[in-house]
Order: structure tokens, then sequence, then C-alpha cells
């Protein structure tokens, strides 16, 4: 008779809250212990489980990826706020994955520009696209802004008028944008996945949220659009609300 599979958790109830009573004491002694004894054991899993699972153990040097992402980890311990109604292992896997997925992206973009010398000179920079640089600065720092302007506009939206499940959406929406320097977008699906991780929703629950955010968006979108919103707009109202 075959053995009935077992299943070994962990990152369990205990784990969850040994990071939030971390992340509400300043206590060194505290703190020190609950990742020593907890803490420090289920993220060094987790990564293992995630490079496994992601099949990053197809990158070079992913020891030394792996430690080093360990030790990151500890470094964003105080990023994680408990009262963002957020679970811990939802936020950290979400991180940690995309973590990986942009040191995959990085080595994929060094493989492209490790040309030989002898591809190099069999190519006419004239005919070969791939030797043409593009300086996508402006756009860049353009696309960063609208991300912060967003961020700072989220935060006059009434909390008091939403539901338990559209606050949740909400608060997950403002961890990757704060997040937006670690992560990764690639398509509509992954937000929808990164979302329900870090909710415990069912897709359904957060596009019927979503539904309700839309229009609060187009009005930001519109106003961006026609120059009514910027970053030096946005600061210079801060300003003036700090000497008012």
């Amino acid at each position: 008779m075959p053995r009935a599979k077992t299943s070994r958790y962990y990152f369990t109830k205990v784990h969850e809250q040994a990071i939030v009573q971390y992340a509400r004491t300043k206590d060194i002694e505290i703190r020190t212990e609950l990742y020593v004894e907890l803490i420090q054991p289920a993220f060094n899993e987790m990564v293992d489980k995630i490079i496994f699972t992601y099949k990053f153990n197809t990158l070079p040097n992913i020891d030394e990826l792996r430690n080093d992402c360990k030790v990151w980890l500890t470094t964003i311990l105080d990023k994680f706020d408990p009262e963002k109604g957020s679970k811990a292992f939802s936020y950290f896997s979400v991180i940690t994955k995309n973590w990986f997925i942009h040191k995959a992206k990085r080595n994929a973009k060094m493989n492209k520009r490790n040309i030989s010398f002898e591809d190099i000179t069999s190519i006419s920079p004239e005919t070969d696209s791939s030797l043409i640089y593009e300086n996508t600065y402006d756009q860049d720092r353009e696309d960063r802004e609208f991300w912060i302007a967003l961020r700072r506009e989220m935060d006059s939206w009434d909390l008091a008028t939403m539901k338990d499940t559209e606050e949740r959406v909400f608060q997950a929406i403002k961890i990757l944008l704060d997040s937006i320097d670690d992560i990764e977008i690639f398509n509509k699906k992954a937000i929808y996945l990164y979302l329900r991780e870090i909710t415990g929703l069912n897709t359904k629950q957060i596009v019927r949220s979503l539904n309700k955010f839309r229009e609060k968006y187009r009005v930001f979108k519109q106003k961006w659009d026609n120059g009514e919103i910027s970053i030096a707009v946005v600061e210079e109202e801060e300003q003036s609300e700090e000497r008012g």
C-alpha cells in the first residue's frame, strides 16, 4: 500500500508572527533572537524553494546569488509593515522572486553584449541594429516620475469609503509601487499573480476592487497627460502644505 504524502510547512503562523513581532519592536536582543531562531531558517528555505520552483538554478554563480539574496532579505525586513494587511510570506516571496527575475534579466542582457571580437568585425554597424544604442533616459525618467506621482496621488484617496477587499487590494497596489525598483512587471497576468499572493483574494475579487479604482486612475492619467500633474507640481504642493 503506497505511503501517503506528507507536507512540511516551513513558513507557518509562528514564523509569520515572528516577522510581525520583529517589525513592531526596536529591541535589538529581541530582534536578534527572532531572526536567528525563526526568521532566518524560514527565509533560507523560502529562497531555496523559489530558486528550484522557478528554475533560477540555471543562472551562473547561483550559489553566490542565493547567499546574496538571503543577506539582502535581512536588509529589507524593516520595510514590511504588518499594518498594511499583507501576509509576510506573500510579501517576501514576491520580493524574492522578483529579485531573481531582475538578476536573470541582467544576465540575459550581459550575454547579448558579450559578442566575440570575430563576430564584431564581421558585422556591419549600418546593417545590424543590435549595435545601435538607443538612449532611453528621458523616457525612463518620465515613466519613473509617473509612478511616483501616482503613488503620492493614492495617499489622498479616502480609505473610509472602501470595503475590506477593496482596501486590501489598494494596500497591495501601494506595496507593488513602493517596491517598483525590486520587481519586474511583464504583463497583466503577472500583476494579478502578485496581487493574489499579497492579498489572499481570488482574481474575481481583485478585478471587482480594481474596477472601483479605475475611474480615479483615469482622472489622474488625464491630468498627467494634460500636464496638470508632475513631480514638480506635487513637490510644490507638499511644500506649500508644510508651510501652511
